[in-house]
């Protein structure tokens, strides 16, 4: 087999190198099914087997409350932002309130706003999205009696990431996209009605999306929407309405075992993903001159670490060089330039200690 490279890419990401050689030793032949999960019908006992697995391992890590459904739906997060907005926007005769910490924020507001009337509650544009609101500030600036509040509990290309889930007004129902932090730390599911999160950072390989609902929510949904973005459609078809990814539910459920039995659940999760950030911030924090850092100390992102250097030749430099180690997908989002280290569950903490020296050493290099 071919050395594996370092991938800090922001998605799709590194996966478990475990949950990897499973699926290599899969891919053929199932052991006693005969056929590869690649080419097997869903509607088969294995199939069957995998995808309630792989729901009651969800509902193990995130204790999952009993009035909630998990489902399985594909087009990613993208499609989540239209698709929450036609669930529970029309009719509902008043808008939903989107606080705005990034651009995957952004374009959630933009998208609902095709469905319906929106209004941008918070938003942190006009410094750079450096920053999550305060709680005093989410009390003062949403308003109550809307038809949901939406959050991006973590921004990917930012590298700004609640601390906490936030609180939406009484009665308020919280809409979460946690595609790029799901499942590295304990959430309270309770405190949402909806929250959804792409595979493709923490939880499996791009093609399948987690949405958690709130049962009380269903009843709200128009009639007439087309069959595959109604959440009562994967609700009475156990998200199987139509083909399933199944190849990307089954490493799902690969990787929520990995999660629960070799991890040990989502708060050792939490303080391994805790301890991998803290190397890097503190190579950051020791020349912020030199490393710049974009997030604000009180919301930075344990999953995406980004910053600049003093010019773009020395950025240019320092992922040549990173990759000329084996450390790739270093390259900051094209909208924000710079560097991004993005440190999902699998990015090991040995990688994470090679990159940290990596710094220490291109900055030694690179003189006054």
């Amino acid at each position: 087999m071919a050395e594996r490279v370092i991938n800090f890419s922001p998605g799709p990401s590194t996966l478990p190198l475990p949950v990897l050689q499973q699926a290599q030793r899969d891919l053929v032949s199932l052991p006693n099914v005969g056929a590869s999960p690649l080419e097997i019908s869903h509607r088969g006992a294995w199939f069957t087997s995998v995808i309630e697995e792989a729901e009651e391992n969800l509902r193990t890590l995130l204790v999952v409350p009993a009035d909630y459904r998990v489902l399985f739906c594909q087009g990613g997060a993208t499609m989540q932002f239209a698709m929450s907005a036609m669930n529970f926007l029309p009719g509902a005769g008043r808008p939903a309130e989107f606080v705005v910490t990034g651009a995957w924020g952004e374009r959630a507001a933009r998208e609902a706003g095709k469905v319906g009337p929106v209004r941008v509650a918070w938003t942190d544009r006009d410094d750079g999205f450096r920053r999550t609101p305060t709680d005093e500030e989410l009390r003062r600036e949403l308003s109550g009696g809307v038809a949901y509040v939406h959050v991006t509990s973590n921004e990917t290309i930012q590298g700004v990431e609640f601390p906490d889930t936030p609180d939406a007004p009484e009665g308020v129902p919280l809409v979460t996209d946690a595609s790029s932090d799901f499942l590295s730390r304990p959430v309270d599911i309770g405190a949402h009605g909806l929250l959804y999160a792409g595979a493709q950072k923490n939880a499996g390989p791009a093609g399948v999306t987690v949405v958690l609902v709130r049962d009380d929510l269903l009843s709200r949904i128009p009639e007439g929407l087309p069959a595959m973005l109604d959440y009562r459609t994967y609700v009475e078809h156990r998200s199987m309405y139509n083909t399933p990814p199944v190849f990307a539910i089954y490493v799902l459920m690969l990787v929520t075992r990995w999660l629960r039995d070799e991890i040990g659940g989502l708060e050792a999760m939490a303080a391994i993903n805790r301890d991998k950030a803290a190397m890097l911030y503190e190579v950051l924090d020791a020349d912020p001159g030199f490393y710049r850092g974009h997030a604000d100390p009180g919301s930075r992102s344990l999953m995406n670490v980004t910053f600049r250097l003093p010019t773009t030749e020395l950025e240019s430099a320092f992922l040549a060089r990173a990759a000329e180690q084996g450390m790739v997908e270093l390259k900051g989002h094209r909208s924000v330039g710079g560097i991004r280290a993005s440190i999902y569950n699998a990015m090991t903490r040995e990688s994470v200690e090679t990159l940290a020296a990596f710094m220490r050493g291109f900055r030694a290099r690179a003189g006054s």
